[in-house]
């Protein structure tokens, strides 16, 4: 039964696949989560006596900090990369688009991973 058909529609399908409905609400959650962890963020430092070196690494060394903070760049790396895989798949094509999206998947993995590996090195590695 084709994507195209009333039974696909029934079941979510949709003339466009059942990753387009999946991908809109991966969105909508990453979206909404971050925006948490982003006040959360920004009320936690606007909270912190002094946003010098030593205040702000006690506070990252603490896993109240440190749990929500790793969440958080989970979250806004995970949204950033769907955000940029939609404007792949609505620009590029072909040959053009698979390395297009092999490099943001590289980049977004890297660049999680960096930030991730920081905020870790921080909170176990505490002094």
């Amino acid at each position: 039964m084709g994507n195209g058909t009333q039974l696909g529609r029934v079941r979510g399908l949709g003339a466009g696949g059942g990753g387009v409905v999946h991908h809109w609400w991966l969105q909508r959650v990453t979206a909404v989560a971050s925006l948490f962890l982003v006040l959360w963020f920004v009320f936690s430092l606007a909270r912190l006596p002094s946003l010098d070196y030593a205040s702000t690494r006690l506070w990252l060394a603490q896993p109240i900090v440190a749990v929500p903070m790793c969440l958080l760049i989970v979250g806004v790396f995970w949204h950033f990369r769907l955000g940029v895989q939609v404007m792949l798949e609505d620009y590029l094509h072909g040959a053009k688009r698979v390395i297009a999206m092999l490099a943001l998947n590289f980049y977004t993995c890297a660049m999680a991973a960096f930030a991730l590996f920081s905020v870790l090195k921080v909170a176990l590695v505490a002094a």
